[in-house]
């Protein structure tokens, strides 16, 4: 993320962004905090802030009257101050949908724009967002999505290129090695590990790469990039799946030239090879397209991430729906008169050969009753049929 690749102009009036957005997303503990604050010392140019202190003014700009000239001046905030840079963002989930809002624009268009008190203005926010979440349980859970874990709008979770989920899983070997390393660092003499890379030069490093090396694709990465987007839009298979869920969109495209581009980079080579291709597409795999896998079917579902609903609870929400409005008209209930609800729900439930998901049966009733098909009364408890 820190090698992300320079912004690319496809024609006059359009141009692609270049810089590479990271979500943390795990279990409280799992030092996601710590990776954070370590990318940002390492990085030449940054700001680190917090989701829960941070406001949408104090993310983009604000408009202030100077106390001397009693003139309105700008004030940029941690996006634009962290322009050709990495802004860290800690506590992603706990920032106000206010807040979130204003990322939209950044993320995508690379850019900021401020129209308050007669000034008119679009600032430059070319920087790469790492963010880190916390579930909203406390805990991951995998029985959900990764929309349904920490809340987020779909709509801004897809512009994250790279999505890794941090479980605390218990491993004995690790977790011996870790209990090691905290308790030596409250001995009356700690022993410090030393520093296997210098803090200094890692910097020094990354800004002479980005300064100097640009890479171009070659022949070779371009066919193997194009093979493994078709590839991925397969399902993992040669055969089409026509009508079947998304498994890849060109935004996972997109990413993946970035990544081959900034790894690339980090060799200081201005070429772009196959290995490079091969690692990005590894690296797509076991983050974004193992948090878009759907817990039911099994499949990479990008729908998941992209609408927040997979496309197999989409369909079984519509089947429930159309199997509960066939059992209300076949019951013979007499228009306008109420139905207990949880006997209704219980018929339905016999007729199913697999115990059906009280939400799903949530969704299918209000689904109902926004058609008009239905009127719940939930204080009684009971459904009339119009």
């Amino acid at each position: 993320q820190i090698e992300s690749s320079h912004e690319k102009k496809k024609q006059a009036l359009s141009r692609s962004r270049g810089d590479i957005n990271i979500l943390l997303c795990g279990d409280p503990g799992t030092s996601k905090s710590q990776l954070l604050g370590f990318v940002h010392r390492i990085s030449p140019r940054g700001i680190y802030t917090s989701g829960k202190g941070s406001s949408a003014v104090g993310l983009t700009a604000s408009i202030n009257r100077d106390p001397e000239t009693k003139e309105l001046v700008m004030e940029s905030g941690a996006v634009v101050l962290s322009d050709l840079g990495i802004c860290a963002i800690d506590e992603f989930d706990k920032m106000s949908d206010a807040t979130r809002a204003v990322l939209h624009e950044a993320m995508e268009q690379q850019t900021i724009s401020i129209a308050k008190a007669g000034i008119v203005a679009t600032l430059n926010a070319r920087t790469s967002i790492l963010a880190s979440a916390n579930p909203v349980n406390s805990r991951y859970d995998p029985k959900l999505t990764v929309v349904e874990n920490i809340q987020l709008p779909p709509t801004l979770l897809s512009r994250f290129d790279l999505i890794y989920l941090i479980l605390d899983q218990p491993d004995r070997e690790a977790d011996r090695r870790l209990a090691q390393h905290l308790v030596s660092l409250f001995l009356e003499n700690p022993v410090l590990p030393k520093a296997q890379v210098d803090e200094r030069f890692v910097r020094d490093y990354v800004a002479y790469a980005k300064a100097k090396i640009d890479p171009e694709i070659s022949d070779q990465a371009r066919d193997e990039l194009i093979e493994a987007y078709v590839r991925m839009r397969g399902g993992n298979s040669l055969r089409a799946r026509r009508g079947k869920s998304i498994t890849a969109t060109p935004r996972q495209l997109e990413g993946m030239i970035r990544l081959s581009e900034a790894l690339a980079r980090m060799r200081l080579d201005n070429h772009v090879n196959s290995q490079d291709v091969h690692e990005a597409v590894r690296l797509m795999q076991v983050a974004t397209l193992a948090a878009a896998t759907d817990k039911n079917t099994g499949m990479v579902d990008m729908n998941a991430i992209a609408t927040g609903q997979s496309d197999s609870r989409r369909t079984n929400l519509l089947y429930l729906t159309n199997e509960f409005k066939t059992l209300i008209e076949s019951s013979g209930i007499p228009r306008g008169t109420p139905t207990s609800l949880a006997d209704m729900l219980a018929k339905l439930q016999e007729q199913s050969d697999v115990p059906i998901e009280q939400p799903l049966l949530l969704e299918a009733v209000q689904i109902l009753v926004d058609d008009d098909i239905i009127v719940h009364n939930t204080r009684a408890g009971t459904i009339t049929r119009r």
